[in-house]
């Protein structure tokens, strides 16, 4: 147990370095394993991850410990066009090109029917980082952007009945962030609430916790269905910029949920499928449009103030695993969404252009010895470019704020049962 506790603490120690967004801002899986599989794996638990997807997964991987790392690297940027305030051009956002997201699984089954686990993992992020600022002819200083990173910690709790299994987890939430550069939304008077909790106030830092519970069942000798629910994790609010996120600087997680499906077609072959929904609307900061604000209707930090004008998203993910061998195991998939930001939200968005839809994935599993394997994946997300529509408003010069972001990840991890 204490080698456990001395392992969760590393990786939780180590966890808010990682910044990613690849449905939006949440990652398209959890575990290397899954994320090399389109990110399935509601129906599908293959290691002591799978609580990040679906609880209920915990009580069907046995005794076991998962540690693994993946390396992303997102190419994000902007364009600025026919404005009459000198912000017009190129702006590339990648000033921090790579990323490390580490991870860590445990579970261990207290009798046949029921297991008692921990899952640690990075939940999602944002990180834009631009050398020269898109809002240096307003005052803009460079570097110019924002860093959010978001750490779950998840004790997890299982049972089995005969073919099904039901779970629940606590979801420890925490998460950090920093904007910087932003000083246009600061000085120009009545756009922020508090001016001064706008921008350049270093990283700061908030907690709190949700519940995901789910449910697995084996519906004939071929079959697995899936469903799970996550509820919106409050957390407490982000103080030194209350002048820049609803509410005061409240910035809390979606509620998500889900369902999927995993079927043996073949011997050695498992097809899966997942769909998701993400309520990126419900959180005001980031759901709420920035309409308001340059109407002089609202303000930044403001009570029910402007945001970034995300919407509600569905997330289609499929993945294939095959066994080639007893020692080598094949795995892909694909991922699909509707990107969430509107066209006329995207100015705002400059600082947060998470638009990636499609993405290919990749992976293999190597039998190591009788009770340890390693799992490498790989994850591409094609580049979506969103053109803005009335997006950049008079006040500011007007014209059209374009995003862009494709992606690439590379992921290792380690499991052994025991």
């Amino acid at each position: 147990m204490r080698k456990l506790l001395i392992a969760a603490a590393t990786a939780a120690a180590l966890a808010p370095l990682a910044a990613h967004a690849t449905t939006g801002y949440f990652s398209h899986g959890y575990g290397i394993k899954a994320k090399s599989m389109g990110g399935v794996g509601i129906a599908l638990p293959q290691d002591a991850l799978a609580a990040a997807t679906n609880p209920a997964g915990m009580a069907w991987v046995g005794n076991r410990v998962d540690l693994g790392i993946d390396w992303f690297a997102p190419d994000r940027g902007s364009e600025i066009v026919g404005n009459g305030a000198g912000l017009n051009g190129s702006y590339d956002g990648n000033g921090t090109a790579s990323f490390l997201i580490p991870e860590f699984g445990y579970n261990r089954m207290l009798n046949p029917n029921l297991s008692l686990g921990v899952s640690v993992f990075g939940n999602g992020g944002m990180n834009t980082t631009y050398d020269a600022s898109p809002f240096a002819a307003f005052g803009g200083t460079s570097p110019a952007g924002v860093d959010l990173m978001q750490l779950f910690i998840a004790p997890t709790l299982a049972w089995k009945s005969g073919n099904h299994s039901f779970g629940a987890s606590l979801n420890l939430a925490y998460q950090r962030f920093k904007a910087e550069g932003l000083e246009p939304f600061a000085m120009t008077p009545g756009l922020s609430a508090s001016p001064g909790n706008v921008t350049n106030q270093g990283y700061d830092d908030s907690t709190g916790y949700g519940v995901r519970i789910g449910w697995t069942g084996q519906v004939s000798p071929s079959v697995t269905l899936g469903a799970t629910y996550q509820t919106k994790t409050k957390m407490s609010k982000l103080d030194k910029y209350k002048g820049l996120f609803a509410n005061q600087g409240e910035f809390d997680i979606p509620e998500n949920y889900g369902a999927g499906i995993a079927w043996k077609a073949a011997k050695g072959l498992t097809l899966a499928a997942d769909v998701q929904v993400i309520n990126y609307g419900d959180v005001p900061a980031v759901g709420n449009t920035a309409n308001c604000l340059f109407a002089g209707a609202c303000q930044l930090g403001g009570t029910n103030g402007a945001g970034f004008g995300w919407q509600n998203t569905t997330v289609y993910k499929f993945g294939a695993m095959y066994e080639l061998n007893p020692k080598v195991t094949l795995r892909g998939g694909f991922v699909t969404l509707k990107q969430p930001i509107p066209e006329s939200q995207t100015f705002f968005n400059v600082l947060a252009p998470g638009v990636v839809e499609n993405h290919v994935t990749l992976g293999a599993t190597f039998q190591m010895s009788a009770t340890g394997e390693l799992t490498v994946s790989y994850m591409h997300a094609f580049e979506t470019k969103v053109n803005g529509s009335g997006s950049i408003p008079p006040g500011f010069g007007g014209g059209e704020a374009n995003l862009r972001m494709s992606q690439n990840a590379l992921g290792v991890a380690y499991g052994w049962k025991y």
